[in-house]
């Protein structure tokens, strides 16, 4: 007896051209889903436009030429427009600010996006009865930790945490009040092709390239560096698979030295040196996220270590030069 195949949906993806977003979309594509795409293209006042323009050029050439983007901003009364028009059966809510260096330069843009946005994209989901919300939160609301579980009390630090604590809480009480499914995803630290130069791996890529000192602070700092593709993966089956509700964690599940990343880096570029730093005491310090709730629920499995990864985006980097 054959299998029934699963049912193609629609499904909206705010953020849908960001580092993670355009990879989720890529894979929605392959599996044949109905996917558009809600973006509102902003620099967040932390990178110039020219490196946004040719990103954004790069990752629409990774999705079918058809796929409708609305260049909007979440916060606007008019994607009201957009949720009538589609009828999204799910929507995926990447739409945000990266990290707590591009809230910190510009917060109060920050807290409108991360709060009124989000808030706009669940009424929405209400008015026009999305069956499931996916919220895009992050590993940060654990604070320091060494191995997280989903049920492990959330501990603030910085308003990016605290916006997407923020961000879970709205989610789960729509959730309660209008009975509709909802995910919380709490990524790893994602990396990978097409990102911005001015995170943690594109910098050291950025450093070692030009010969300069990859600037490593703590010896001893880690974090569970995740590949985009692993990332959008997780987010991906947590999506379209059924019956799946509630948090959780999404990351390669292994802890990496970051000092041991750089000297991965100068070694492939051939280039560049690396510096230990004092550990900046604001820091966190951050282990492994357990994944094993995903696995269980939606047979979530990463395939890409590190050395893989890394040398997946220097292949990148080479190839725009």
């Amino acid at each position: 007896m054959q299998m029934a195949k699963p049912k193609k949906q629609r499904i909206l993806v705010t953020g849908g051209l960001g580092l993670i977003g355009h990879n989720v979309v890529k894979q929605l594509q392959s599996l044949k889903h109905n996917v558009q795409v809600i973006d509102a293209l902003t620099t967040y006042n932390s990178i110039v436009p020219k490196e946004l323009e040719d990103l954004i050029s790069q990752r629409l050439k990774q999705m079918n030429t058809s796929t409708q983007i609305y260049k909007e901003d979440i916060c606007n009364p008019e994607i009201d427009q957009v949720f009538d028009q589609f009828k999204p059966d799910v929507v995926i809510h990447l739409a945000s600010f990266p990290n707590q260096v591009f809230v910190d330069n510009n917060p109060v843009e920050a807290s409108r996006s991360m709060c009124l946005g989000t808030a706009n994209i669940l009424d929405c989901c209400t008015r026009h009865k999305t069956k499931k919300i996916v919220y895009i939160s992050s590993e940060i609301v654990y604070g320091n930790y060494k191995n997280a579980l989903e049920d492990d009390k959330v501990n603030p630090s910085g308003q990016y945490s605290i916006w997407k604590i923020a961000g879970e809480e709205i989610v789960k009480e729509y959730s309660r009040a209008t009975g509709q499914d909802h995910v919380i995803i709490r990524p790893g630290l994602v990396y990978g092709e097409r990102d911005i130069t001015n995170r943690l791996i594109g910098q050291f890529f950025q450093r070692a390239i030009a010969d300069d000192t990859l600037y490593v602070n703590g010896k001893d700092s880690t974090s569970d560096f995740t590949y985009v593709g692993d990332a959008a993966l997780g987010i991906v089956l947590a999506s379209i698979t059924k019956n799946v509700t509630g948090t959780f964690n999404i990351s390669r599940g292994k802890k990496e030295k970051i000092l041991d990343v750089a000297e991965t880096i100068v070694k492939l570029v051939g280039k560049g040196k690396v510096k230990i730093r004092a550990k900046n005491k604001n820091a966190l310090s951050k282990g492994i996220l357990d994944c094993s709730k995903a696995e269980e629920e939606f047979k979530f499995k990463p395939t890409t270590n590190i050395e893989e990864g890394l040398k997946l985006y220097y292949k990148w980097l080479t190839e725009i030069k």
